[in-house]
């Protein structure tokens, strides 16, 4: 027969914490002479759900332990026998992390040259070293959809923009740092060279990725609301930071592309991702996590989106927007169509879901001019 103290160490080992196997213990009115009542107050406490905008930034799962995550085992006999004992503790998704001190929460700067606007961007938030770690692989998205127009026609990502994060994440360490999207119209390397970003990249130290087709598999969602698993380019899940790089342009079909929007980009049956669209994406974003937004708005594509065609509907804004929070740069990025943040179906569901603000009057702004 099992001592108390061998009982413990024997559920311990199985991997039940000590609260639960306190929970037992009383339940089962076990005692021994040799092990005394192990007091609450010395056992680890389970929090209650934490209120997502009290959660810190220092609690969110980096995207490679998101990916790893997913993975269950199988629980023991002993541990299922057990299981009816133990409620789990509620998990609420988190929010996106608050401002660095000292620095905006959202930065908007107006100029010439892109490259500095995005330099300048983001140093307002707190610099590069605050979303890049030495060491740390970085995946930047931007918005290169298709293999049609050069840059002038902003329906790509101004390449000196994507260029100029590479560099920024070069300087701040990262191990390694690849640019990579899914177009739908023509071949990524015709793309990739048609939108000028393959050789702005090549030139700042960065490398060009074909996402290839065998990488996209079904991941869960844990934190999904309309949709539960999705198959999404698995790179995407190991990189320690994604940075989502959008063109801010017009869309027939949802009104604007922005940063939530350019996220389908690492999915597969976009589709279908139409399909209640703003939650959908929403979804996807609760699994990838970017760290860094960066809007560009230096051209904007104002009609016959996404993929344009006419100069005229092009407007030289010369604006990069910057933020850690996806709901809050995209809200202010409507605003420069004349939208209101509601308007636009993933901003609506990104604030309503607690993933970001929309309100743009509560967070600091920092406009530039440079």
């Amino acid at each position: 027969m099992l001592t108390r103290r061998q009982f413990i160490r024997r559920m311990l080992a199985l991997g039940l914490t000590s609260t639960s196997i306190a929970a037992v213990l009383e339940s089962a009115a076990c005692s021994s002479p040799q092990a005394t009542a192990v007091p609450p107050s010395s056992a680890p406490q389970v929090p209650s759900a934490v209120p997502p905008a009290q959660v810190p930034q220092a609690v969110l799962p980096t995207t490679a332990a998101r990916a790893t995550s997913t993975g269950a085992t199988a629980p023991t006999a002993a541990a299922t026998a057990m299981s009816t004992r133990v409620t789990a503790p509620t998990v609420t998704a988190p929010a996106p992390a608050i401002a660095a001190p000292g620095s905006a929460y959202l930065s908007v700067v107006r100029g010439d040259d892109p490259a500095a606007l995005t330099r300048r961007a983001v140093q307002a938030l707190g610099g590069m070293e605050r979303f890049v770690k030495p060491g740390q692989s970085v995946i930047v998205k931007p918005n290169i959809c298709v293999a049609y127009h050069g840059p002038e026609y902003a329906v790509t990502t101004n390449p000196q923009v994507v260029a100029e994060l590479v560099t920024l994440c070069r300087e701040a360490g990262a191990s390694s740092v690849t640019v990579m999207d899914h177009p739908f119209g023509g071949t990524a390397d015709q793309a990739y060279k048609i939108s000028q970003i393959g050789d702005a990249v090549k030139a700042a130290g960065g490398q060009m990725v074909v996402m290839s087709s065998v990488k996209f598999k079904d991941a869960a969602i844990p934190g999904g609301k309309d949709i539960n698993k999705w198959p999404v380019y698995q790179d995407a899940l190991k990189a320690d930071v994604i940075i989502d790089v959008p063109i801010a342009k017009h869309h027939s079909l949802t009104r604007l592309t922005l940063a939530g929007k350019n996220l389908m980009g690492l999915a597969e049956n976009r589709g279908n991702l139409h399909s209640n669209l703003g939650e959908r994406l929403m979804d996807l974003y609760t699994l990838f996590r970017p760290k860094l937004i960066v809007v560009d708005a230096y051209r904007m594509l104002m009609n016959n989106g996404p993929t344009g065609g006419n100069l005229n509907d092009v407007k030289l804004a010369k604006t990069i927007i910057a933020s850690h929070d996806i709901v809050a740069a995209d809200a202010y990025a409507t605003t420069l169509f004349g939208f209101k943040p509601d308007a636009i179906s993933y901003v609506k569901a990104g604030a309503a879901r607690g993933l970001g603000t929309a309100d743009l009057k509560s967070i600091k702004i920092e406009e530039i001019t440079a």
